[in-house]
């Protein structure tokens, strides 16, 4: 291992360390632009240049590798004169905007400028102007400002894998715009706006509303995929108006899909902010003691196994948890978390997780994709499994949808038939997966939501065990969820209890009048029963299917609102953290459960959100590891399910932009659907026969 001096200072690294990176773990500051730590090195800002004893000028420090003996200053007057040079040539061109920029508090640029540039400087010169490209509904652009990092390209061809971003003309005459004709319609695009560091990628749906340092800052957790991505709340008032990806290596890395960070414009408009009951076919605005006591009337004296529940895709696991006690003592053991039908099995964990973990996926060297798309369906994900597949080669194939997945993918159709050749080892791409040293497979909810999805789940257990995809030490058995709620509610139980109903013989029952009292945990995915059959009592924060079919209105809180427990897709406990306050009568989940069983005369046996987790983790010793993934033990599952039709695959998300409440009001969401279509990824190019 290379041993050089930094400032006076020893340090050894591993080949190929470059000196800013060697410095950077030892905390001695060097100034940079273009240098990305997740971004292939580009060397073109020449911010980061230091001296090297022997060397008879600056070098760029993020380009040159740590050689043995070698003898480093980052801070000698050679070095401070020459950065102060480079600032000087930066903000040659470079407009006066900082009071109108919406950069401006958290530019990388000014920051640099304060700490190792001038005080003047000697261009006379007319400053040289850049028309503005149009970059969708989500970004902003003012390309005078830039300084050509050539951050966003790389970005787009690298992480993103949507090449359509480069430079025109040379030197004085560059300019960064995209591809002619193209459109920048990436899930990820918003991530171009952190990587700017300067003003030139702004948020466009945010454009000169708020200034950063008015901002109060709140770390939670996404709940608007099944990933958990970590996120930064910013919040003024009482009003959430901008969402940003938090460094978690685990999960996200530093990226963020684009709905996730954009839909938040949503969380303020179409809410339930007060309860409401149906009188004459009418909802009308009721009191909280009003719509309790109306739930109250209708319930009293109805047995247990003529009432239900059904969780939607960001209920939380508090609220899951009470509604579940609240029917036990009720007397009913009908309620179900897969609001879409998929066919999980709840009985082994191992048979719902992404066993491999987030991160883990990038140890896989043979992949196959069943009935799903990582591009839509976890945009984040999908990034991770570019990345293998450009550093590493992997093979990649897929049974179910033919779209750009941003690599490489052998499509081999889209019929279950091909999972069973698999399974029986005479498909050709079984010998890649049993060759492998850890091979792969990623299953989606849209290969389980249908009504043979237990037979599919079977044949991808089979491939699993028949291919050596679970061993010592490594499960490459995988489950993509695309519900936050969905692995919580599994681990917690609700789902249906000896002699319960699960979701189709719920809705089945609301319909011919054997399911009488029907409670909707946030669930607006399903047909609705039909007026004047079951009473529907709506828990929920917007107004959406749910809400215009219910009977009493509960209004309850967004994920940004509340303190609640959330577990991913690989079984990670996480935690939101409130960043504002519900609307009006909104309350959280629980407490209006909590509430509501006092009402009954059932009374739960908490007071408050500590009571109720440890009820919670008294229950289910998961939840008491909190950011953890516990390795989750494999056992047969999904015997005896049957064969598979020949209905063909397809992934559970059909419009990227527009999945749940939130973003179906988010008027954001809704322009990116007009600009880019509801399924804008559904190319044929990347997946080839």
């Amino acid at each position: 291992m290379p041993k050089l001096t930094i400032d006076g200072r020893e340090i050894d690294v591993e080949p190929g360390t470059t000196i800013l990176q060697a410095a950077d773990r030892l905390g001695i500051e060097i100034p940079r632009f273009c240098y990305h730590e997740r971004l292939a090195i580009a060397g073109n800002c020449r911010m980061c240049l230091v001296e090297v004893e022997k060397m008879p000028k600056p070098v760029a420090s993020c380009a040159m590798p740590a050689a043995e003996g070698m003898v480093v200053t980052t801070n000698s007057p050679t070095v401070r004169a020459a950065r102060r040079g480079v600032m000087e040539f930066l903000l040659v061109n470079h407009p006066l905007d900082c009071p109108i920029c919406d950069q401006g508090g958290e530019c990388d640029l000014q920051d640099e400028a304060m700490a190792y540039g001038a005080d003047r400087g000697r261009c006379d010169e007319p400053k040289r102007a850049q028309p503005e490209v149009d970059y969708g509904p989500l970004i902003a652009t003012h390309m005078t400002r830039c300084i050509h990092c050539t951050r966003c390209i790389r970005f787009a061809a690298e992480i993103a894998g949507t090449p359509v971003l480069g430079g025109l003309g040379r030197g004085g005459h560059l300019e960064i715009t995209r591809d002619l004709g193209a459109t920048l319609s990436s899930e990820l695009s918003g991530n171009l706006i952190d990587l700017c560091p300067v003003g030139a990628l702004t948020s466009k749906p945010a454009a000169f509303r708020y200034r950063s340092w008015e901002l109060r800052r709140t770390d939670s957790i996404d709940a608007m995929d099944g990933l958990g991505a970590a996120i930064r709340i910013d919040s003024r008032g009482n009003e959430v108006v901008r969402v940003l990806p938090r460094i978690n290596d685990d999960v996200n890395e530093e990226w963020l899909g684009d709905r996730s960070r954009f839909a938040c414009d949503g969380l303020s408009r179409q809410r339930l902010d007060r309860p409401y009951v149906r009188k004459d076919g009418k909802l009308v605005a009721a009191s909280w003691p009003e719509a309790l006591g109306a739930v109250a009337a209708r319930l009293r004296g109805l047995p247990g196994e003529r009432i239900a529940a059904l969780a939607g895709d960001q209920a939380d696991a508090e609220a899951m948890f009470a509604l579940k006690q609240l029917l036990a003592a009720l007397g009913s053991s009908h309620l179900d978390c897969r609001q879409d039908g998929a066919a999980l099995d709840p009985t082994v964990r191992a048979a719902y997780l992404f066993n491999s973990g987030l991160a883990g996926i990038a140890e896989a060297d043979a992949l196959l994709l069943i009935g799903c798309n990582p591009r839509t369906e976890a945009p984040v994900l999908n990034a991770r499994l570019r990345q293998s597949w450009l550093t590493r080669g992997i093979p990649v194939a897929a049974i179910g949808p033919r779209t750009d997945l941003t690599y490489e993918c052998d499509w081999l159709g889209d019929r279950p038939a091909t999972l069973a050749e698999i399974a029986a080892g005479r498909h050709p791409f079984a010998q890649v997966l049993t060759q492998a040293a850890r091979p792969a497979l990623i299953l989606g909810q849209g290969a389980l939501a249908r009504p043979d999805g237990a037979a599919i789940l079977a044949l991808a257990r089979r491939i699993a065990e028949t291919t050596g995809m679970v061993g010592e030490g490594w499960n490459g058995f995988n489950l993509l969820h695309t519900a936050a709620a969905r692995v919580g509610g599994l681990d917690l139980g609700f789902v249906p209890g000896p002699g319960g109903r699960d979701r189709a013989a719920i809705l089945a029952g609301a319909a011919s009048g054997a399911i009488e009292a029907l409670f909707l945990l946030g669930a607006d995915e399903l047909a609705m029963p039909a007026p004047d059959t079951a009473f529907v009592i709506y828990l929920g924060s917007h107004g959406d299917a749910g809400a215009h079919r219910a009977d009493v209105i509960l209004p309850a809180a967004a994920y940004t609102e509340k303190d609640a427990t959330y577990v991913n897709t690989e079984g990670r406990v996480q935690r939101t953290r409130r960043a504002v306050f519900p609307p009006g009568e909104a309350r959280e989940d629980w407490r209006i459960i909590r509430a509501l069983s006092e009402t009954l005369g059932h009374t739960l046996p908490y007071d408050d959100l500590g009571g109720l987790r440890a009820a919670l983790a008294a229950e289910v010793p998961t939840f008491a590891r909190l950011g953890e993934r516990p390795v989750a033990a494999w056992a047969p599952f999904a015997l005896d399910a049957g064969a598979p039709s020949d209905l063909p695959l397809t992934s559970a998300v059909g419009c990227y932009y527009q999945t749940d409440p939130i973003s179906r009001v988010s008027p954001t969401m809704a322009a990116c659907v007009a600009a880019f279509g509801a399924a804008h990824s559904h190319h044929e190019a990347g997946c080839h026969d």
